[in-house]
């Protein structure tokens, strides 16, 4: 059970996984920037952006998560071993 009184009641608005209101506006947001034409000028920026630069800024990025995926590092073709 968990001890955010929002998620016990019955009438309050969590979607529970799947957060349609989010993917909602997640997707408008997108359809925004599509249509603005202002996806080939980031296209070109990403392009001529400095791989060290890139580098630096996708490490910043990991370095703000909590985590990292274990599945990203995982060999699918071997058993995972329980965690104890």
């Amino acid at each position: 059970m968990t001890s955010d009184p929002e998620k016990q009641r019955p009438d309050s608005k969590n979607q529970g996984e799947g957060d349609r209101e989010s993917a909602e506006r997640y997707n408008e947001a997108t359809r925004e920037f599509v249509e603005s034409g202002k996806v080939e000028e980031a296209s070109e920026q990403a392009a001529g952006q400095d791989p060290r630069e890139a580098e630096s800024s996708e490490r910043a990025g990991r370095e703000r998560a909590k985590e990292e995926d274990p599945a990203i590092h995982r060999e699918y073709g071997k058993p995972e071993k329980p965690e104890k």
